[in-house]
This record gives C-alpha cells, sequence and structure tokens, in this order.
C-alpha cells in the first residue's frame, strides 16, 4: 500500500517568458520556451514523494511522446506510477504557460487524457484508494470522478485532502467529506459564490457548516490561515525572490499530506508546507522547481546565516 495516494491530472507544461501579455489581437515576441513536465495532480504526487515516503501517482495519459517524460519524471523522483492509464488515438494533457518578469504567471490547460479518468477506472483502483492513509486531489479530473473517490475514501476512514483548483463549485455533499480543503482566495470566494457569506470569517464558518473538517486559506506573500472550528493558525511566508510562482499550490499541497502522514501537528506541517512552497517559487517551472530534503534544508541553511 502507498500512505499517500495522489488521484489527477499530469500534463505537459509549455513556458514562455515574455515583458509582458499581449492584448486582444496583438502578437508580441516573447523569450525562453521549456517544455517542463507539470499537472497538479503529478506536481502535488512529486512533491509528497521527493519530501516524504511512499506515494503513488494514478492518472491518465495519451500515447504521445510527452507521457513517458511525465512518466519519467515522476519514476524518478520516487513517486509510484503502476496505475497510469492510457489512453490510445488522445493527446496528454498540455498547459500553456506564460511567465512575467516578476514570475507572475497565466495559464490555459487543455485536459485532454486527463478528462479520460472515469468512473469505470476509478472502480478498478479502487483496493488503492481504500489502503491509503491520505487522499490527496485537486479539480482538472472530471467532478464526477471527484465525487466517486471521496465516496470510496469517506467509507473507509481514508482521509481525504482537496485542493479546489481550478476554481469551480462544489456541491455540498463533495464538501460534507473533506478532511482537508486548500483553497486560495479566489477559489473561497468561489467555492461560496450561491450564498450570503461576505466577509472572511462567514465563508469559513459557511464551509464548517458544510462539514468541512479542516480549512487552509492560502494567501500567498501574505502566508496561509488555518481553521477548524475549534483552531486558527496564522503563518507569514518566506519572503524570497519569487522567479516563477506556477506550482507553489502544489508543492504546498505535497509537502502539507508529507508532513502530516508523519503525524506532525496542523502547525507543523503548515511550517513544512509554507517553507517546501517558498523554496518553488525560487526556481523555474512546474516540477522542476520541487524539492528534495536535502535540497529544502540547504535552502534553509542559507536563509539562517
Amino acid at each position: 500500500m502507498s500512505k499517500i495516494l495522489v488521484i489527477g491530472s499530469m500534463n505537459m507544461d509549455l513556458v514562455v517568458e515574455t515583458e509582458r501579455y499581449p492584448q486582444e489581437g496583438e502578437t508580441i515576441i516573447g523569450g525562453k520556451f521549456e517544455q517542463i513536465p507539470g499537472g497538479k495532480g503529478a506536481n502535488q504526487a512529486l512533491a509528497a514523494a521527493k519530501l516524504g515516503d511512499e506515494v503513488e501517482f494514478i492518472g491518465a495519459c495519451g500515447d504521445d511522446s510527452f507521457a513517458p517524460r511525465l512518466k519519467a519524471s515522476l519514476e524518478n523522483g520516487g513517486a509510484k506510477i503502476d496505475n497510469i492509464f492510457e489512453i490510445e488515438g488522445v493527446s496528454t494533457g498540455v498547459a500553456v504557460i506564460t511567465v512575467d518578469p516578476e514570475g507572475n504567471n497565466r495559464i490555459i490547460v487543455s485536459p485532454g487524457a486527463n478528462y479520460e479518468l472515469d468512473l469505470g477506472k476509478i472502480e478498478k483502483i479502487k483496493d488503492k484508494i481504500i489502503e491509503a492513509k491520505i487522499i490527496l486531489l485537486q479539480l482538472e479530473i472530471p467532478v464526477k470522478t471527484i465525487e466517486k473517490i471521496v465516496e470510496i475514501a469517506a467509507a473507509n476512514n481514508t482521509k481525504i485532502i482537496l485542493d479546489p483548483a481550478p476554481a469551480q463549485k462544489l456541491s455540498d455533499h463533495i464538501l460534507s467529506k473533506i478532511d482537508y480543503l486548500l483553497p486560495n482566495e479566489g477559489e473561497l470566494d468561489l467555492l461560496l459564490a450561491d450564498t450570503e457569506a461576505k466577509n472572511r470569517s462567514e465563508k469559513i464558518k459557511e464551509l464548517l457548516n458544510k462539514g468541512v473538517k479542516n480549512i487552509i486559506v492560502t494567501e500567498g506573500e501574505r502566508g496561509v490561515n488555518f481553521y477548524n472550528g475549534q483552531e486558527t493558525i496564522h503563518l507569514d511566508s518566506l519572503e524570497v525572490k519569487a522567479v516563477d510562482t506556477t506550482a507553489a499550490g502544489d508543492v504546498f499541497a505535497g509537502a502539507f499530506a508529507a508532513s502530516l502522514i508523519e503525524e506532525k501537528n496542523h502547525k507543523q506541517a503548515l511550517d513544512f508546507a509554507v517553507k517546501a512552497a517558498a523554496y518553488s517559487v525560487t526556481k523555474r517551472g512546474a516540477q522542476s522547481s520541487i524539492p528534495d530534503k536535502k535540497e529544502l534544508n540547504e535552502f534553509l541553511a542559507e536563509r539562517s546565516n
């Protein structure tokens, strides 16, 4: 069994540096271009594997040239990949990413094979969900698939961490079974777009009333906030020179899962995740920015000198 099971997307990120973003109808000349393994699910699995132990990734890819590179990146980082479904005649997921000089990004995702991860395939790996201690999910695969995974996990006491990105509305049925919900500010707003909750306090109360057990709101440079009705924690982010923020949220999620599995308390797990995410924004790309334990320790040691 794997302690942490990540089910989600795998994409090849097509990254272009740009001095500015084009206006409507405008063509501009960009800078450096790279193809970097990514996808929110694969990123989180790789982060959990490099910073933790016993991680498996389950997803779907096409039968194209991107698939072997994505699988190799995960396997080389220590994640198990025995249950990745290869879909004939369908492209592997692709993300087109532009990055400006401040490290901010704009992303368009073409899901491809990620949307072929359907209910039938989840039934085939049901035992993996039941055996795992933690399951880590995102929203780059169909919501109906997420719902089935959550049903199986909740019925078998597998802890569920959900990163609700890309942002979209989720049913109360799904939310009621989530152990840890990891929205950023925009995602928090969208999750409660149909309610009367206006301020942060009202939104958190509403989610807790819906059955979410723990909520972690990530706020970039302003740090993170944790709520569960009994405990509130705020941690500042580390001050770093941001080069590319593409996978910061994914690194945070994977690192948090890796720390939580070691039975760290919430504050310790959050602190570890904040530090790992800070490292990631100092590097280019998605999976190329994910540290292992040695790299993270060296980064933190340099900051303390």
